[in-house]
């Protein structure tokens, strides 16, 4: 068969094809460019503004933040009409403010030691600003802790401990916080290897600097792996 006969064979069943589909390809193709459309209107029009309403109010409570004034933080100020992070997070869903509001607000709980509440908010934060997010997986550690779950404590310790390793500090604070923790719950093998990890990648730190009086006073201690 030759090329020429080939390619009328094709625009034929092409044509045969749009004839009998052209009403639908239209349609759908009108679908989408009203979509593309809707999609562009939404974030212009509600995306976009919902975000600078957001970013104004939380400006606020960053600045109650700073001062460390937790209840403003959360419930905001009647008063000066200044907004709290429970209102941004109830009427700004979805903005980088309302995840932010959520930082704030279970900081702030924790620090008025309603922990429940600090868990609850804290938990429904995330970030890319791996420091951040560390800070935030260790205030959910202490939440944990203070309510006497402690697996959980310790696991949100660890967690912190790995999200930003160039952090040196805080990585071995966060695993020392996971070995006491451990040792309370008498668990003195895992305690001792997370001192030994500590001493092993973060020497030079104050955690790192301890880390000795700690793995010795655990490895001759009389325990279920203490050589006889």
């Amino acid at each position: 068969m030759s090329e020429q006969i080939v390619k009328k064979d094709m625009w034929m069943q092409l044509e045969s094809f749009w004839n009998k589909k052209k009403k639908i390809i239209l349609t759908v193709g009108g679908a989408i460019v009203v979509i593309a459309g809707g999609l562009y209107g939404y974030k212009q029009y509600i995306v976009l503004p919902k975000e600078e309403k957001a970013a104004d109010a939380i400006y606020k409570v960053q600045q109650f933040f700073q001062q460390d004034s937790s209840n403003l933080v959360i419930n905001g100020n009647n008063e000066t009409g200044a907004k709290g992070a429970l209102y941004i997070i109830k009427n700004y869903s979805g903005t980088k403010a309302a995840n932010l509001a959520y930082y704030y607000a279970g900081i702030s709980y924790l620090k008025l030691k309603d922990f429940n509440n600090a868990i609850k908010y804290l938990k429904d934060f995330s970030t890319n600003a791996l420091q951040v997010q560390m800070s935030a997986y260790t205030a959910l550690g202490h939440a944990y802790a203070e309510s006497g779950k402690k697996d959980e404590a310790v696991s949100y310790y660890k967690k912190a401990a790995t999200t930003f390793e160039e952090d040196k500090d805080n990585s071995a604070e966060n695993l020392f916080l996971a070995a006491q923790l451990l040792e309370i719950m008498n668990k003195p093998k895992e305690a001792l290897d997370i001192y030994k990890t500590i001493k092993q990648k973060y020497p030079q730190t104050s955690r790192g600097y301890e880390a000795d009086k700690f793995i010795y006073r655990l490895s001759i201690e009389k325990n279920d792996f203490s050589i006889n």
